[in-house]
């Protein structure tokens, strides 16, 4: 049961830095073809929606217990990120050419390939050193980059255009406006939560790597 288990980790690890590979690939090709950041969206949105659509299935690996992460922070990290791509960039098509998605995906798709593929690693053995060494250093700057400039910036440019549509007002029973301006709000305080767990994980592992390396 338990080489199944790893099996079925390791595959999915695989599949997922693979596809955070090739949306990274889509970024810079497509920035490198057309010298803009323009076009982010229109060549790697789909793949990454798809991606991060599919990255639930870790909420139900933490509930189901088959990885010790719980279930509350892969849920608010899923949950964040998927409203942000499905709520507002891929709906409203007026943001979706701003440099803050460029910034957004361009963070997500690094720290991702350099996260799966730790995993992935990880489900067969031990990881290199200097792979765990990036996994749990990276992320200090890719994750700020990612939120600040990335999605915090993204939603605000975004509020004019839930305004102007008056957006999901036919589904919702509040203003998603507000709503959008209250997260912003709460959006710091929420990060860094998972911004200080980030921290926990580095000292527990990297100190881990360190007296391996004493002994």
């Amino acid at each position: 049961m338990a080489h199944l288990r790893s099996l079925y980790l390791f595959f999915y690890n695989v599949l997922q830095a693979l596809g955070w590979a090739l949306s990274l690939f889509r970024i810079l090709s497509g920035f490198y073809a057309t010298k803009s950041v323009k076009g982010t969206f229109s060549f790697s949105g789909e793949l990454i929606c798809l991606l991060q659509s599919l990255a639930f299935l870790e909420v139900i690996h933490g509930a189901i217990g088959i990885v010790p992460s719980g279930v509350l922070l892969p849920l608010m990290q899923w949950g964040g990120r998927t409203h942000f791509l499905l709520a507002i960039v891929r709906r409203i098509h007026e943001v979706q050419e701003l440099p803050s998605v460029f910034i957004t995906f361009l963070a997500w798709s690094l720290s991702e390939v350099i996260r799966y593929s730790h995993y992935a690693l990880n489900c067969i053995g031990s990881p290199p050193d200097w792979i765990t060494f990036i996994r749990y250093n990276a992320f200090i700057v890719l994750y700020p980059i990612g939120v600040f400039p990335g999605e915090m910036w993204l939603m605000y440019q975004a509020l004019p255009f839930i305004k102007k549509e008056n957006l999901y007002a036919d589904t919702l029973p509040f203003s998603y406006y507000n709503f959008i301006t209250a997260l912003l709000f709460c959006y710091p305080l929420l990060w860094m939560k998972l911004y200080l767990h980030l921290f926990k994980q580095r000292r527990s592992k990297l100190g881990k790597q360190q007296k391996k390396k004493l002994n």
